[in-house]
């Protein structure tokens, strides 16, 4: 499958975003088969398969984690022992297994880096409903923590943070992007195109005193090899960031899709008005969170109707730096501005329909 490349500007011949909806992960509920019911009927034509706090198995900073040596999980805490007496034979049969895959050609299944029925349910059902489908959706979603969320909010044996350890980050790469590969290879077998969105919300504190030591490099290159990871697959990747951030790091990557809040952050993606002209110059997709998440009070008092309008006027900005309305949709998707996992069913079952009613009323 052709994917878009960020630096040439080449398009996705498959795939538009068309200001379709499609959701961002996680629904709090505790039912699997309930959860993809959901998701097909607000957004069919972007199904994905969803995360569910309700088990612990499945949080953002765990879900993951299978396969990378040294792990340690209980009640109390997740973090990575490399004082194991066995960590070196570990750490040695992991870059074994990754190089097998990378440079022997082994099939990934079977392999330390699948997701599981264990962490991932959702995937599986999914998979399940997909094959038993007379219809075919426009495309398919995965998700997988980013690699600067994960390794900046998971610690060694002495609470360091992984990303300040260069084996120990180089390992949690290497897992994300073997996972997000397996991702594409699975998601793909319906030949319509598979979408990972990496999800970074740990990006929001680029730049503070919490993340110093953090360069734009350091960003750029764990990003760049799960990016790749999922191109080389054949697959579309998205960056989902839920606050604000330094907006380069997603603009100036390779990944096809930028999605954001948009309900709270639109004005400060904005700043960056030369890099978003040369992003919808290269055929890319703005995902657009205009859905509120984040506030109770936001979810009640807002409807379809003033969230287009909202809409608006940011794609009315976007003009004024000659991304034209027909442009604009085009390369648009329609989103809630983060997951729902934190929400009440009510609430939750709010944003999908309003998601749904603004992706219809732009299309129409």
């Amino acid at each position: 499958m052709e994917t878009i490349d960020a630096k040439n500007g080449s398009a996705v011949a498959q795939f538009k975003g068309n200001a379709l909806a499609m959701l961002i992960g996680s629904l709090p509920i505790a039912d699997h088969d309930q959860a993809i019911r959901m998701v097909f009927k607000y957004t069919p034509e972007i199904p994905l398969w969803i995360q569910l706090p309700a088990y612990p198995e499945e949080g953002m900073m765990v879900q993951f984690l299978e396969g990378i040596p040294g792990l340690v999980q209980n009640q109390d805490r997740v973090f990575i022992d490399t004082s194991e007496s066995t960590f070196e034979d570990d750490l040695l049969k992991f870059y074994e297994d990754y190089l097998a895959i990378t440079e022997g050609g082994l099939p990934l299944d079977g392999t330390r880096f699948v997701l599981t029925q264990k962490t991932a349910r959702g995937f599986y059902t999914l998979l399940d409903v997909m094959k038993s489908s007379p219809h075919f959706p426009v495309a398919i979603k995965g998700q997988i923590t980013g690699p600067v969320t994960l390794a900046t909010g998971l610690t060694d044996q002495h609470g360091r943070a992984l990303f300040y350890d260069d084996r120990l980050l180089d390992v949690v790469v290497k897992t994300l992007a073997m996972k997000t590969r397996w991702q594409v290879e699975q998601l793909s077998q319906w030949g319509i195109p598979a979408i990972i969105f990496i999800d970074e919300p740990g990006l929001a504190g680029f730049g503070t005193s919490a993340f110093i030591s953090i360069s734009q490099e350091d960003v750029s290159r764990v990003l760049s090899e799960v990016i790749d990871a999922a191109h080389q697959a054949g697959g579309l990747v998205g960056v989902h960031v839920c606050a604000n951030t330094d907006w380069s790091l997603v603009l100036d990557s390779a990944a096809d899709v930028l999605s954001f809040d948009a309900y709270g952050f639109f004005d400060r993606l904005a700043l960056y008005e030369a890099s978003l002209k040369t992003f919808f110059d290269q055929g890319r997709i703005l995902a657009w969170g205009i859905v509120p998440t984040s506030s109770s009070r936001d979810i009640a008092r807002e409807t379809a109707s003033s969230l287009v309008a909202k809409w608006e006027g940011p794609a009315s900005q976007l003009e004024t730096i000659g991304v034209e309305r027909t442009k604009c949709l085009a390369q648009s998707l329609i989103t809630p501005s983060c997951g729902t996992g934190s929400l009440t069913p009510d609430e939750a079952i709010n944003v999908l329909e309003m998601t749904r009613e603004v992706s219809q009323t732009l299309r129409s």
